[in-house]
């Protein structure tokens, strides 16, 4: 039955060869009728070639790949397996059907009534969306910031884009595809515990017009979305678009994003740490995530240095009042060390 499912995805891949290709070869380029990437890895280069038509089967099917520098060939299932590091045939089935927008086999009907996919909402399951996604940079995933006026995107690679991530409305509706936004969320030791969602809208001018447009999964209470690695010195907030915003002018203070304000109370501090910046949120959760974090902070010898925007959020102050208002109103609230070290050095 398995050979049977392998052929018919791969006659299914080889009609959109060129989609997969862009997708999971994002390193290479297309030349005539190949797609032209340096192995099936998707490491840069040209000496893996992908024909992009043909027939559907048989010698020079569309979809088929050989690589002049090993030797090796195989299908666009096999493309599949190496960028994305699924080893279970029955994971990487799942996403060929996933990209190619097919309904899920009934779990019952696979071969021996069993299957390796991990549940929805673990840590594994995270790890594997976040592999599937690739960096933002010029996706809508950039868009979308950049039009909340977040256009500096160093050492962001804790986001990433995924164009047809599976959003379900609620248990009893079917599964939609829509392109997402998809951040990383890393322990202390920089294991990766979760995953956030944002979807977007189709053009990325803003988020999806549905009812929970942003949704976390694996295991978040303590961590968060990181933004450089901490030694002595953190900021912390809510939001990933409120971190963002004073990063802008703070590219090289550690941030992190703990998401809610009740997983903001409850962050873990890195060892070592000796000042923690909380980027408070003008809401009565934000007030309470604030006095938690400052209380838990005392107690621990740090030193917790609250910072209030003008509007709702930092994302408002830097739509509103721009970059330059926003650095001056950081640097008169920081200490004079990391005004020198991060704003001025």
């Amino acid at each position: 039955m398995a050979c049977h499912v392998a052929a018919d995805l791969a006659i299914r891949l080889g009609r959109e060869a060129e989609a997969v290709c862009r997708h999971y070869l994002s390193s290479g380029r297309k030349m005539g009728t190949y797609w032209l990437v340096g192995d099936v890895r998707n490491t840069p280069g040209r000496s893996m070639f992908v024909r992009l038509t043909g027939p559907e089967t048989g010698r020079g099917a569309a979809g088929k790949w050989t690589d002049a520098a090993s030797g090796a060939h195989g299908d666009l299932l096999d493309v599949i397996r190496e960028t994305t590091g699924l080893l279970a045939f029955q994971d990487v089935a799942a996403e060929a059907r996933r990209f190619l927008a097919l309904p899920h086999p009934d779990p019952a009907q696979a071969a021996g009534g069993g299957t390796s996919r991990s549940a929805p909402g673990s840590r594994q399951a995270a790890r594997r969306l976040f592999s599937m996604a690739t960096p933002i940079g010029g996706t809508l995933a950039a868009t979308y910031l950049a039009g909340r006026a977040i256009t500096c995107l160093s050492g962001t690679a804790a986001l990433r884009f995924h164009p047809r991530c599976y959003y379900k409305p609620d248990e009893h509706a079917p599964t939609e595809n829509r392109p997402a936004m998809i951040a990383a969320v890393t322990d202390l030791a920089c294991r990766q515990t979760g995953a956030h969602r944002t979807w977007l809208a189709a053009d990325g001018s803003g988020k999806a017009a549905v009812e929970t447009p942003r949704r976390a999964m694996g295991d978040l209470l303590g961590h968060g979305v990181r933004f450089g690695v901490a030694e002595d010195v953190l900021a912390v907030g809510e939001g990933i678009e409120t971190v963002l915003s004073p990063r802008q002018v703070l590219p090289r203070m550690p941030m992190l994003a703990a998401l809610s304000a009740a997983h903001l109370a409850a962050v873990l501090f890195p060892p070592g740490l000796r000042r923690v910046y909380i980027l408070c949120d003008r809401d009565p959760a934000g007030d309470g995530a604030r006095d938690s974090l400052l209380a838990r902070a005392a107690s621990l010898g740090i030193e917790a240095m609250p910072l209030a925007p003008v509007g709702g959020d930092f994302n408002d102050d830097l739509r509103h009042h721009g970059a330059d208002a926003l650095r001056a109103a950081l640097k008169d609230s920081l200490h004079p060390e990391d005004v020198r070290r991060f704003l001025e050095g």
